[in-house]
């Protein structure tokens, strides 16, 4: 079952409690005496990672995975694989268990090369016992990494999904390309109608402006889908999350995405992004050239932080930052702990941080 606990009315509504508060009046909550005008509420988690190529060792002939093969230029071989699945579920394990014991309910993962590295990955002995299940497609990118969603079904339940493609058709050339599919999945969450669905938009190579339309043709298509199940509910509760190649104040996500940074200027035709603030107080998920972005997010539609719905409402959204997952030596010092730095192998984890959301209802 969800993790169960009590709080004084309204004390959880807030998004702007930090942990070690949380800690203290979890603790006073069960170890003192509870007055009557508390209440239970159950917890639930949302989140998503970049495992960061997530390759395995066998050649798949109809995409390009020739660096991540035992003679390709990484060396990549099963130690490394073992080893590499291995991190990423310690991480994973770890993700949201300060409030809900079985930790992420659902969570999103981008670059995996295929359904049998996630069936690997849910395998793992820090992960087998939550006996997480897999909804997978493959992509058209041409390196072949996808997008998944791993969910315990003791807490969601899978209706249906699709993939939903993202053509890129250039505006300059009328070129047509396709990048990865948006993930679509309907479902149950606590028997509660929920719709997820999972991206990984086109990196910004050849930079930022002159690859932004792309990541606007893929917002597009997410805001397309959402508005489509509006259509059918406007109070449909919606949570999208990926690895965006964007921060929440970019256009694509404040302008084509409509993902606002603040809860009450949110309509019902529009998203909350719960890590716009953060964004702006210098907190991030990915570092280069010396500087944090936040590409990896998570946001919600109105439903799920309209006070006067019932169900699921959002309280807190996290990055999981460990001092375990950054480096600590050398020109990458306080970076992500990633896989590889250059072609030399260091055993770490991801280039991207973990995300992840806490939402709360009453029983």
């Amino acid at each position: 079952m969800f993790f169960t606990f009590m709080t004084r009315f309204g004390v959880f509504c807030s998004c702007h409690m930090n942990l070690p508060k949380i800690a203290l009046l979890l603790s006073l909550c069960l170890f003192s005496t509870i007055a009557t005008a508390q209440k239970d509420y159950k917890v639930g988690s949302i989140g998503f990672y970049n495992l960061e190529n997530l390759f395995d060792t066998i050649d798949s002939p109809t995409t390009n995975d020739a660096d991540f093969l035992p003679g390709g230029r990484l060396l990549w071989d099963t130690p490394k694989y073992i080893s590499k699945q291995a991190n990423m579920a310690k991480v994973i394990s770890q993700l949201a268990i300060e409030l809900t014991p079985d930790g992420v309910a659902i969570l999103g993962v981008a670059e995996v090369e295929n359904r049998k590295v996630l069936e690997d990955l849910v395998s793992q002995p820090a992960l087998k016992d939550r006996h997480y299940q897999i909804v997978h497609y493959d992509s058209p990118d041409e390196r072949g990494i996808d997008v998944g969603l791993l969910y315990q079904p003791k807490y969601f339940k899978v209706l249906g999904s699709k993939a939903i493609p993202v053509v890129l058709k250039d505006p300059k050339t009328g070129a047509e390309d396709f990048t990865r599919d948006i993930l679509y999945v309907s479902g149950e969450f606590d028997g509660e109608p929920l719709h997820v669905m999972v991206g990984h938009w086109p990196s910004r190579r050849g930079g930022e402006s002159g690859s932004a339309w792309m990541r606007a043709a893929a917002a597009s298509v997410v805001r397309h889908t959402a508005d489509s199940l509006r259509t059918l509910n406007p109070d449909a509760k919606i949570v999208f999350m990926g690895d965006l190649n964007d921060d929440p104040s970019d256009k694509s996500m404040t302008k084509v995405l409509g993902a606002k940074g603040k809860a009450d200027d949110v309509t019902k035709d529009e998203f909350y992004n719960p890590m716009y603030d953060m964004f702006k107080n210098g907190n991030g998920t990915m570092a280069y050239r010396d500087a944090w972005s936040l590409f990896d997010q998570v946001v919600v539609s109105k439903a799920l932080v309209n006070k006067k719905t019932a169900g699921w409402q959002l309280y807190k959204a996290m990055v999981y930052r460990q001092p375990w997952l950054l480096q600590t030596e050398g020109a990458f010092r306080g970076y992500p702990f990633r896989t590889f730095v250059g072609d030399i192998f260091i055993n770490g984890y991801s280039d991207h941080l973990p995300v992840y959301l806490f939402f709360l209802k009453k029983p």
